[in-house]
């Protein structure tokens, strides 16, 4: 079996346990693959965290889960110098925090105070973390997904801008279909049924059926290493560079651009658009980069990055419809 069909392996395996969120499903596979970190975006009850859960359980990683809440501390959530005392004298050893793991469900990442999101940064930025006067590393493979709730304001706190430009990809989630609802209670009645049977096996003493191994770690660093070779034309890099520019000067490409787009996005976009356009096509078993591969991924990549006008909120344009508009106004190469 090739790296590929591996990489494809566990993508189904995900999507074995969320039904109707394939999209979803492919932007963790990327984000995973390139590197990043992702903030992903729904109403209650529409798998956010089921799907994290559902990739780390067929990766061979450590998870760990942080539910924010108005209470958390900083130390919480890194972690904190412990007392210590023996025979051989007493000292302070770092007791790692919960952050410390493969992949970091941030669970309601809006709930957690200023103090606590800042100090997600530098692990989300340098892979380090710093606690009294010391830097701990984080694992090499090492991925924090955020969710948060797009209409819950009460105890909650807007993230900053700068943690908002660490995330690679700002993923929303929508409901499922009908169709995809009643696929939906089948599956959980699935699960119930599995649980009962595997149960029964064990009381009665009868073998259980084994579950596939996990996807080894070494799997995602030769697919990063893969991707890494891709060949990016120049044309592309323009592509993309251009598509970051435009909202920086929208005015320069749509009027209707320039009254839309109050804030551009960072040089981060251009990387983030790189390396995701680079992961969509391997994924799709491509050696090389086309411009279908980098306008499927911009939004996810810009819209957390780009501010829109007083003007354009009032008339109930989202960052979605800017995005759509400017990769209209954006020659293909």
């Amino acid at each position: 079996m090739s790296l590929l069909e591996d990489i494809r392996g566990l993508e189904a395996a995900v999507g074995e346990s969320i039904v109707g969120q394939r999209e979803v499903i492919r932007r963790l596979l990327i984000g995973l693959l390139a590197g990043g970190n992702l903030l992903i975006e729904g109403l209650p009850g529409l798998a956010k965290t089921r799907a994290v859960k559902a990739m780390a359980r067929n990766l061979e990683a450590d998870f760990s889960r942080i539910q924010f809440t108005p209470d958390l501390l900083p130390s919480d959530v890194t972690g904190s110098e412990i007392y210590h005392q023996s025979e051989q004298g007493s000292v302070f050893r770092f007791q790692p925090g919960p952050l410390f793991a493969n992949l970091v469900l941030a669970d309601e990442i809006n709930r957690a105070p200023a103090k606590v999101q800042s100090a997600l940064l530098e692990a989300m930025e340098e892979r380090q973390v710093t606690v009294a006067g010391k830097t701990h590393l984080m694992p090499e493979l090492f991925m924090v997904l955020a969710t948060q709730n797009p209409i819950e304001q009460e105890g909650t706190y807007p993230l900053p801008e700068a943690q908002m430009d660490r995330f690679m990809m700002h993923v929303r989630v929508d409901y499922p279909s009908r169709e995809e609802e009643v696929d939906v209670i089948r599956l959980v009645r699935q699960e119930e049924q599995a649980k009962a049977a595997r149960d029964a096996a064990a009381e009665g003493d009868r073998p259980v059926v084994a579950t596939p191994a996990p996807l080894a770690q070494s799997a995602i660093f030769a697919a990063r290493r893969e991707i890494a070779m891709l060949h990016v034309a120049e044309a592309m890099e323009q592509y993309m560079a251009t598509l970051v520019d435009a909202t920086r000067h929208p005015a320069d490409f749509s009027e209707e651009l320039g009254r839309a787009i109050e804030l551009g996005a960072s040089p981060r976009a251009s990387l983030a658009l790189d390396r995701c356009a680079r992961t969509h096509a391997w994924l799709e078993g491509r050696d090389y980069v086309d411009p279908q591969d980098v306008q499927q991924v911009a939004p996810d990549v810009l819209r957390h990055r780009i501010a829109l006008s007083f003007e354009a909120q009032g008339q109930g344009m989202t960052s979605d419809d800017a995005i759509a508009t400017l990769l209209g106004c954006v020659a293909l190469p």
